[in-house]
């Protein structure tokens, strides 16, 4: 149950890492819209800093938990949360390269957690 544990503070942890790549599109898409003048440009800004601070701090408490190999090849399940939140948030398509990629990050993750 304590390696369950483990992990699933290793993934809540990424998952919160994801969202970075959330506010950092909306301030694109907002600094399209008003350039430099809007103001939500710098909330999501600041969002995505304040996240990533959050992230570094909470990342350093739960990789002390794992071998970094572990930690890391784990690391790379942030591509699938991009690829949900992409669809998801943002309405883009997944193609077929998106899915291969997505299944060889799955399988290489679980390769490493075989070893472990």
């Amino acid at each position: 149950m304590k390696r369950v544990k483990k992990y699933i503070l290793l993934h809540l942890n990424i998952l919160l890492f994801s969202f970075t790549s959330i506010f950092s599109k909306l301030a694109s898409i907002e600094y399209n819209k008003s350039g430099l003048y809007g103001w939500k440009l710098y909330l999501y800004i600041m969002l995505m800093l304040t996240n990533c601070f959050i992230y570094a701090i909470a990342w350093q408490k739960v990789i002390k938990k794992f071998d970094l190999t572990t930690a890391y090849a784990n690391r790379s399940v942030y591509l699938i949360w991009s690829q949900i939140w992409a669809v998801l948030i943002f309405h883009e398509q997944l193609s077929a390269t998106n899915i291969l990629g997505i299944g060889i990050v799955f399988i290489g993750v679980l390769v490493v957690q075989r070893y472990e």
